[in-house]
């Protein structure tokens, strides 16, 4: 079985599928042969567009994912652009559906990026959360926060659930443009409160590093 990462996030539009492609080249660079996989995406049009983009980024680094489709990538594709739970319709979702396509990717890399749907506390069905999906995988989760104010709140609330269900986990600040008061706003308790802040537009090799010390840990 591939090292499996599962990457979440405080909410949704946070910068999953930003991160997760970065995180394809850092592991990339060191020498993984990477695959990528959403079980579930909301919103889908013509195409799974996150999906999509995962697996495009994930082909020029690993041509033997050519074998593949979009829908080997993403197995739930949804239209309405909501929890799963709601989008699809209330009806359950068995995580079992999700061993076969996972299986597939995996025979193809030693390295598989999971990218779930918006925050840990989206409803997947009326039992699940998003939350328990890394639990089923067995996946080391890669927390993505926000740099807007509030983000203190989010994070520890996210970190908190995270620790309440046991799970392994790195977490990182996604920081942009307009986070131009984060220094003087959040920083100052986020410096204090925790020994290492890893930011994604400069630490992502230290992140996959990490990542990887964490799921050997």
């Amino acid at each position: 079985m591939a090292k499996r990462l599962f990457i979440t996030a405080t909410n949704t539009n946070i910068g999953k599928t930003y991160t997760s492609k970065l995180l394809i080249q850092a592991f990339s660079k060191m020498g993984y042969k990477v695959g990528v996989y959403k079980p579930i995406e909301t919103g889908v049009g013509e195409i799974p567009a996150d999906g999509s983009a995962l697996f495009e980024t994930a082909l020029q680094y690993n041509s033997a994912l050519a074998s593949l489709v979009i829908n080997d990538i993403v197995t739930l594709q949804l239209p309405l652009p909501a929890s799963p739970y709601v989008a699809n319709k209330g009806e359950k979702i068995t995580f079992e559906h999700f061993d076969h396509p996972l299986a597939k990717i995996e025979s193809l890399c030693d390295l598989v990026i999971i990218e779930g749907v918006g925050g840990l506390m989206v409803p997947i069905d009326d039992h699940t959360m998003m939350i328990d999906l890394p639990r089923y995988l067995g996946a080391t989760t890669l927390l993505v926060t926000h740099c807007n104010l509030g983000c203190i709140n989010d994070t520890l609330l996210s970190i908190k659930a995270l620790q309440d269900a046991s799970l392994p986990f790195v977490w990182a600040l996604n920081c942009r443009n307009k986070n131009s008061d984060f220094e003087t706003t959040s920083l100052p308790y986020l410096n204090h409160r925790f020994e290492t802040l890893y930011r994604i537009d400069r630490d992502i090799d230290a992140i996959a590093q990490a990542l990887l010390d964490t799921i050997s840990s």
